[in-house]
C-alpha cells in the first residue's frame, strides 16, 4: 500500500504478507495518536483478539511529536518523543494481538489543515485495502481539534468510496470529551467487559504519557466502569464496562445529512430533553 508520507510505516506483528494482512481486517481503528485506538476502540480489539476469523487494525494519523511531556521525559525533543511514541505503539499491536498497525506519521498541523488533502487519501486508500465491516474513529463533538479533523476526515474518505467498499458500521468514539449527553437511542453503548489484564497491558506500554504526566491507565478503566453503573439509573448493572460511541454510519450512506447539521440535531436532542424535564418539575 503506497502512502503519501514517505515515512509511513506498516506492521504486521504476526509477520503475514501485507496484501493478506490487510486484507484480512474486519475491525479498523483509526486515531489521531498514539494510544487513542487501545482507549477508544477496544470494543475492536476485544472482538477480534485471538479469533482466527476476525482481525484487529489500528491506523495512527499524527506522528506524537506534539504530545505533552514531563518527569523523565520533560527534556525529550520532538524527534525522541515521537520516535519512542511509535515503538510504544507497535508494542500495543503485539499485545493486541492486531493483524495490522499502519502509522501514517503526518504532522498534526497538516492534519488539522481543512485544505490539505494528503491523510484523506490516504485513508481512502486505507480503507479500500482492508475493507473492514467496522470502523472505529473520533466523533464529531470530540473537544480535541485534531481528533475533530480526523474523524471528519474519515466520514469524508468513506464517502468517496463506492457503496461495496463501504464499511457496515462507523463509530464516531468518546475520548475527550464524553458522549454521556447523546440520547439513549442514539448512543452506541459498546460493552468492553472483561479482560482487564488486556486493557490495563495496553495502555501501561505507553510509558511516555503514564509516567509522563497523564494518568491514562487510570482514567480509561474508570470512565469504563463509570459508563456501566451511570448508563441506567432504575436497573442493575448489565455490564462491566462500557464505552460509548455516536452512530456515524448515516453520515457514510448515500443521500446522507450534512455533518454539521446531524451533529447539531443531537446537541439539539439533548437540549430538548432538558428542556422537557425542567418544564415538567417547574411550578
Amino acid at each position: 500500500m503506497k502512502s503519501s508520507n514517505p515515512a509511513a510505516t506498516i506492521m504486521i506483528p504476526d509477520g503475514t504478507p501485507e496484501d493478506q494482512a490487510l486484507g484480512r481486517i474486519t475491525h479498523l481503528a483509526i486515531g489521531a495518536h498514539q494510544d487513542d485506538c487501545e482507549i477508544m476502540a477496544f470494543h475492536g480489539i476485544l472482538a477480534c483478539y485471538h479469533r482466527p476469523d476476525l482481525w484487529f487494525g489500528a491506523v495512527i494519523c499524527t506522528d506524537g511529536s506534539g504530545s505533552p511531556r514531563s518527569g523523565e521525559y520533560a527534556s525529550y525533543t520532538d524527534e525522541e518523543m515521537a520516535r519512542l511514541r511509535r515503538g510504544e505503539q507497535e508494542k500495543a499491536a503485539v499485545v493486541g494481538n492486531y493483524g495490522c498497525l499502519i502509522q501514517l506519521n503526518h504532522p498534526s498541523a497538516e492534519v488539522k489543515d481543512a485544505h490539505q488533502t494528503a491523510l484523506g487519501e490516504d485513508l481512502a486508500a486505507v480503507l479500500a485495502e482492508c475493507r473492514p465491516q467496522v470502523v472505529y474513529t473520533h466523533n464529531p463533538a470530540d473537544k480535541h481539534e485534531t481528533h475533530l479533523a480526523v474523524g471528519l476526515t474519515v466520514v469524508r474518505a468513506i464517502r468517496g468510496l463506492p457503496p461495496d467498499l463501504r464499511p457496515r458500521a462507523v463509530y464516531g468514539c468518546e475520548v475527550w470529551r464524553n458522549l454521556d449527553w447523546l440520547a439513549d437511542g442514539k448512543k452506541i453503548a459498546l460493552d468492553v467487559s472483561g479482560h482487564e489484564n488486556l486493557a490495563a497491558a495496553l495502555i501501561g506500554v505507553y510509558d511516555s504519557q503514564v509516567a509522563g504526566g497523564k494518568r491514562y491507565d487510570l482514567a480509561t478503566i474508570g470512565r469504563r466502569r463509570a459508563n456501566a453503573t451511570y448508563f441506567e439509573s432504575h436497573t442493575t448493572d448489565q455490564a462491566e464496562a462500557l464505552w460509548f460511541a455516536m452512530d456515524l454510519t448515516p453520515l457514510v450512506q448515500d443521500g446522507s445529512p450534512d455533518i454539521m447539521a446531524f451533529v447539531l440535531g443531537q446537541i439539539d436532542e439533548f437540549r430538548r430533553d432538558v428542556e422537557s424535564k425542567i418544564r415538567r418539575f417547574t411550578p
